[in-house]
């Protein structure tokens, strides 16, 4: 294989029913204000902590410890100490809308959303918004590429654009016929167009469509059909148990020889590792992976700083068990890390924790301004905004480029894993690659 040398590098609008409540960060109205001296600002981590992608939210609340603790180690932010708290969506939009308005009704001094994944931002993202609270998300749904929320913010690619990138990756594998394997839920789903046209452009053949029920405990008949169709390869996502229990049943019944499968950035994770890894043998496993997943720095100062803050906070994190390392390349945590300290450096900048006064300044910071100075950790980039200078952030995400829509995306890169656990970074998807997919 030839991969590129490695770099560092609507919606639905759903009608909520906003609960009428009054707090420290909420006026009458609902929308956000600042937050009273000398208080605590909360950041929640709207993300399932229960259902089938109940992996999720412990991966960013470990970065949100993180990040906080680094900046509350800086000094915070206005005189404001962080601290970070989870809100259950159980991977559910019926049940994130509530659990949405009651995070409003009971947080105090609200200053920040992260997370809201594709499996609930079509209904929680307006609901947000209508509070006037920024939050960054971490939702591919193309659906957010050409409407505008005003406090909503993204620093992933579009769905389709991750689809594109799993059939580069089999291009580059010289993988022929394909079989697609995707959960039922909202964001495993929207892979599967794109992917489909992708593949017929590829000139490349879909022997099978399978969607996998996430609540199921076997997947027999689904992975009877894919060894029927005799596939090069399985292109993936179906968080929780689903895919090792799929990966487990095609093993069984296929003589004991595993398909190689090309995964989204959902798999980079130290809990669908551990559960592949159990189900089929950790060799057998690495040998045949492959995932698409975004650009994340390794070393240098945004990447030892980011690592520094992170490592720091193992055996901290409500739900997030298990050796920390493996969180560095968690697409999600680089991400949401990334949003954090943006928020709080925006907020330093505007002299204001309300997101209606301090939003602007994160594009202002993200993206800099001519000769602006780069610097790479929250406590670097304050001392250099209170020391009267313009800044561009560049944490572990690698250089933002916000657009009209708040949306900052970078390229692909192409992971392995190791018998360990360990991500190994093996090349890069080019943009001229995705591009000549696209529909």
């Amino acid at each position: 294989m030839k991969f590129t040398t490695p770099v560092i590098g609507i919606v639905a609008l759903a009608v909520a029913v906003l609960t009428a409540c009054s707090s420290a960060s909420s006026n009458s109205s609902g929308a956000a204000t600042g937050a009273a001296s000398g208080s605590t600002l909360t950041i929640a981590d709207v993300a399932p902590f229960s259902g089938p992608d109940a992996a999720l939210g412990p991966t960013y609340l470990a970065s949100c410890y993180g990040a906080t603790a680094a900046i509350n180690n800086a000094g915070g932010v206005l005189g404001h100490k962080l601290t970070c708290k989870s809100v259950d969506t159980r991977g559910d939009p019926a049940d994130a809308v509530p659990a949405v308005n009651q995070m409003f009704a009971s947080t105090s001094n609200l200053g920040l959303v992260i997370g809201c994944t594709s499996d609930e931002a079509a209904s929680v993202v307006p609901v947000i918004n209508a509070r006037n609270m920024a939050m960054f998300c971490m939702t591919g749904q193309s659906e957010f590429d050409s409407v505008k929320f005003p406090y909503f913010y993204r620093l992933v690619p579009p769905d389709l654009e991750e689809s594109y990138a799993m059939v580069a990756i089999a291009q580059e594998l010289h993988y022929n016929r394909i079989a697609l394997a995707f959960g039922n839920d909202i964001g495993s789903q929207t892979f599967i167009q794109p992917a489909i046209a992708a593949l017929k452009k590829a000139g490349m053949t879909m022997t099978t469509n399978q969607t996998l029920d996430l609540n199921a405990t076997t997947f027999r008949t689904e992975a009877e059909a894919i060894i029927q169709s005799h596939p090069d390869a399985i292109m993936t996502e179906a968080l929780g148990s689903a895919d090792p229990t799929l990966f487990s049943e095609i093993k069984q019944l296929n003589g004991g020889k595993m398909i190689p499968i090309i995964g989204t950035s959902a798999a980079i994770s130290p809990p669908f590792f551990k559960s592949a890894a159990a189900a089929i043998g950790a060799t057998t496993f690495t040998s045949n992976f492959h995932a698409d997943n975004l650009v994340v720095e390794s070393n240098g100062p945004a990447f030892q700083a980011f690592s520094s803050a992170l490592l720091s906070q193992q055996g901290k994190v409500p739900g997030a068990t298990g050796d920390f390392t493996t969180y560095l390349s968690a697409p999600g945590g680089v991400h949401l890390y990334d949003g954090i300290n943006l928020a709080a450096l925006a907020m330093i900048m505007s002299k204001s924790t309300s997101p209606s006064v301090y939003g602007p300044d994160i594009v202002k910071i993200g993206n800099g301004v001519s000769g602006a100075t780069v610097c790479y950790s929250f406590a670097a980039c304050a001392a250099d905004l209170k020391a009267g200078k313009a800044i561009r952030y560049e944490g572990p995400g690698g250089p933002t480029n916000f657009d009209a829509y708040h949306d900052s995306t970078g390229i692909f890169q192409v992971d392995t894993y190791s018998d360990n656990g360990a991500v190994n970074v093996v090349g890069n998807l080019s943009a001229d690659q995705l591009r000549a997919l696209s529909g």
